[in-house]
């Protein structure tokens, strides 16, 4: 445990070893495989994935700690190339040193790539930390160079025997004889994330430096109201915003969605993420109501990618203005969960003989691909065949949403299908 009285609280608790980590048993506890590849002596790199505040870059000090091997740390935000090279060369010197990039979803392709090859050769092991899904934001050379190992939320009790070592260990807050009476509000402001919960608890001892007082919920709320602002991309707030956000462009607000995206923006969200739920939701919520819809989700995903802030701003606002101003379907979505409702129900049906691909002579002689009927032979390219398997035919999934583009495609299945699917 490291105690330097004029670092903040958060930094003082951060453990050095692994015994005084609190959660992530799964990773670190008795079985956990990083305490067993750290015994071992055979550290992988890795991809630690998981929310602000759950010992990420804790787990990182440790590992080098434990392993006694030169540790060299950069930030993806105020880092590049260069200086990736640099450690790089560094380690070819004194060979297999540990390399952590803290927010390694925000480094570029390039920036990746420089990595892969040190990584390869084993001169650096890499440990990454990304609050985002690894699958999408670590491109996948490195990713393949790499085990991912998920962090969870601290749960109630980690994070109130988080704040208890803090006041029995720490020497300053030893000194203000804290009760905490209640403890609600410190949990529900922190999110799960300790080194905002240690934050917090800092700032009340820092607006009562006289000690001696009982720990209220009132009183956490009274100084997080003055202190703490009005958006944190990595606490709670973080998720309050964006459900907002995507609520009102379903809800087909465009004032209101405006209002949030300026919140995220103000609060310097990352644009990727705010264009990436967009994107999600240009499908789940609009669909084939209106389909440009996507298409301009998409090309706003992959422009403020290039632009970035301040600029990038303006394409979110134009894209959020388009979707919330868009008519809405949950069609599709509701088709495939639909779908894949009866596949867990079902099993793996049989495909009918007549669709089965026929690559081969034994295949044909089975009967693959016989009966089939290709459907641009016909009259409107249509042959009034079922491709179900046999135990679900007939079974409708797709019900057009009640708009303009749907119920012309209802229209058209209609004519197709005539009563079958009660169109």
């Amino acid at each position: 445990m490291s105690f330097q009285p004029d670092a903040p609280l958060a930094e003082r608790m951060r453990p050095s070893r692994l015994e005084d980590l609190i959660g992530q048993q799964h990773l670190v506890g008795a079985n956990g495989v990083i305490r067993k590849a750290i015994a071992a002596g055979n550290v992988p790199s890795m991809i630690l994935w998981g929310p602000p505040g759950v010992g990420k870059t804790t787990i990182a000090n440790i590992i080098a700690n434990e392993v006694k091997k030169p540790f060299y740390t950069l930030s993806a935000i105020s880092s590049g190339v260069k200086e990736v090279r640099e450690v790089i060369e560094k380690a070819r010197i004194s060979q297999r040193s540990i390399l952590f990039i803290d927010e390694i979803h925000r480094f570029n392709k390039s920036q990746q790539d420089a990595l892969l090859g040190a990584v390869e050769k084993g001169t650096i092991t890499l440990i990454g930390a990304t609050t985002e899904n690894p699958s999408f934001e670590v491109n996948s050379a490195l990713l393949s160079r790499c085990q991912v190992y998920a962090l969870k939320p601290l749960n109630e009790n980690e994070l109130l025997d988080l704040v208890k070592q803090a006041l029995e260990r720490d020497v300053q807050l030893k000194k203000h004889s804290f009760v905490i009476k209640e403890h609600q509000a410190l949990l529900n402001l922190s999110g799960g994330d300790a080194r905002k919960l240690l934050n917090l608890v800092e700032l009340i001892s820092e607006t009562y430096p006289e000690g001696g007082i009982e720990i209220t919920d009132q009183l956490v709320m009274d100084v997080a109201q003055k202190k703490i602002a009005i958006y944190d991309k990595s606490g709670e707030q973080h998720y309050d915003i964006i459900s907002a956000f995507i609520k009102s462009i379903r809800g087909s607000d465009p004032n209101a969605a405006v209002y949030y995206l300026a919140r995220m923006v103000e609060g310097g969200e990352d644009v990727k993420f705010i264009a990436r739920r967009m994107l999600i939701l240009a499908s789940e919520d609009i669909g084939n109501a209106n389909p440009t819809a996507l298409v301009i989700a998409n090309n706003t995903f992959q422009a403020v990618d290039v632009i970035g802030y301040p600029e990038a701003r303006i394409i979110l606002s134009q894209c959020a203005v388009y979707l919330a101003s868009s008519p809405k379907s949950n069609a599709s979505y509701m088709a495939i969960n639909n779908a894949m409702q009866i596949v867990n129900e079902t099993g793996d049906l049989p495909v009918p003989l007549s669709i089965r691909n026929a690559p081969t002579k034994l295949m044909k002689d089975m009967g693959y691909g016989q009966g089939y009927q290709y459907a641009h032979d016909y009259s409107n390219n249509f042959v009034n065949t079922e491709f179900l398997p046999d135990k679900i035919k007939g079974t409708k999934l797709y019900d057009p949403g009640k708009n303009a583009r749907e119920e012309e495609l209802r229209r058209y299945l209609k004519s197709l299908w005539g009563k079958k699917y009660d169109y």
